[in-house]
């Protein structure tokens, strides 16, 4: 069996973070988001991988390569025109010719998941849609299913009748693309996949399979927080860098080569740690926080649940919560991230002009590359910085900021 990973898109709706680097590359839990789901088919037995690529192709080939250095086989097909997901697994019509596993590149399957599809095709034998169950399923396509059968698919429904709804995971029977060459364009000019599944339907069944590990669909930046949770539970102790023995060290983490924790520092794992990054004197690292590559978290400085990308200084007496920090952003000393509001409400974010909902409890800033601030800045909770901004001494950040600000 072939695995097919969609990773085609521009990831507008994950900026600031992806306005230097392809989404599929964004940091997880250690590593780029692309490498967890090729690590999850290569441990379902799925070697041979198709990657579809377009924004930035040529980052992502040159991370990926021929997949030799990840242990699987990869090979890329391009969209150029991007025309809708029936369109992009139409794609591989010519260099399939058995059931292959699709995933969307911007979903995150654990391990067990995946092999648990493959188990359950090899029972059901036949095309497999992945299901999941949401507390708000309007944003997707909500599924009945009966007798284990996939009987009705409606997309973003007012009033869904049921909470079920399409995991962006598949095993497809090649009797797919005869659907898909099918499928006429939709009003939005795209060859939805809905529509491909719908005659598919019409003809063989569309087996359910409900995913008994956690699931989540990172369509916004701040859903890399969770992403980075789920991937970094079962995380294994590895030290390769040096800890020092003044430091103390509770659960497991993991300390690339190069890498410094110096004494005083406390760290609760899970954590990670990047080559050559230096953690202390008397740092504070909290759970589920990863850290790139040339990073630096000063003396009394305290990072929590975050996810700070390569070449990001946080100095000493600094605080950052639940959030994102993109590469080589250089906070001042004593800079601070509010991540709670005083209501303790559903933190909103500001998106095109308008709040919506994070779903999140206690969100912090979302930071593009670049960013500077000066000592003493402030920045509000679900605040959106644009990469390049420079926030001033004494400064409070709040909003939507965009790219090149400057705020004094």
């Amino acid at each position: 069996m072939k695995g097919y990973i969609l990773a085609a898109g521009e990831g507008t709706r994950m900026r600031p973070l992806t306005a230097n680097i392809p989404k599929p590359l964004l940091p997880v839990a250690g590593r780029p988001f692309l490498e967890h789901n090729i690590e999850a088919l290569k441990e379902a037995g799925i070697k041979d991988i198709i990657l579809l690529v377009g924004w930035r192709a040529q980052r992502i080939r040159e991370h990926f390569g021929d997949g030799k250095a990840f242990g699987v086989r990869i090979e890329y097909v391009e969209q150029k025109e991007r025309l809708g997901t029936a369109h992009a697994i139409g794609m591989v019509r010519d260099r399939v010719d058995s059931a292959f596993m699709c995933l969307y590149g911007d979903v995150v399957l654990t391990k067990d998941s995946v092999k648990g599809m493959v188990e359950h095709h090899k029972k059901v034998k036949g095309s497999i849609m992945a299901l999941t169950t949401v507390e708000d399923p309007k944003r997707y396509g909500v599924i009945t299913v009966k007798d284990g059968v996939v009987t009705n698919i409606v997309e973003k429904p007012e009033t869904p009748e049921t909470n079920t709804v399409n995991a962006g995971a598949y095993i497809l029977e090649p009797e797919i693309f005869e659907a898909i060459a099918e499928t006429k364009k939709s009003p939005r000019g795209e060859y939805e996949v809905t529509d491909s599944f719908r005659k598919l339907m019409a003809k063989t069944h569309l087996f359910g399979h409900l995913l008994k590990g956690e699931w989540i669909d990172v369509a916004r930046p701040w859903d890399l927080l969770e992403a980075n949770r789920i991937l970094m539970e079962g995380l294994e102790k590895d030290v390769k860098g040096e800890v020092s023995e003044k430091a103390t060290v509770i659960g497991n983490i993991q300390v690339a080569k190069g890498a410094k924790v110096l004494p005083g520092s406390y760290i609760i794992g899970p954590a990670i740690i990047g080559e050559d990054s230096e953690i202390g004197p008397n740092a504070y690292i909290r759970p589920s926080t990863s850290i790139g590559e040339h990073c630096k978290v000063g003396a009394a400085a305290e990072v929590k649940n975050s996810i700070i990308m390569d070449g990001t200084k946080v100095p000493h007496l600094s605080y950052v919560g639940d959030s994102v920090l993109g590469e080589r952003c250089n906070l001042g000393a004593g800079t601070k991230v509010a991540n709670l509001r005083l209501d303790e409400r559903e933190v909103q974010v500001v998106v095109d002009g308008r709040k919506v909902g994070s779903g999140r409890r206690k969100l912090g800033v979302i930071m593009g590359d670049d960013v500077k601030t000066g000592i003493n800045s402030t920045i509000d909770v679900g605040t959106i910085i644009g990469e390049g901004t420079m926030i001033g001494i004494g400064a409070l950040a709040r909003g939507t900021i965009a790219p090149k600000s400057r705020i004094f």
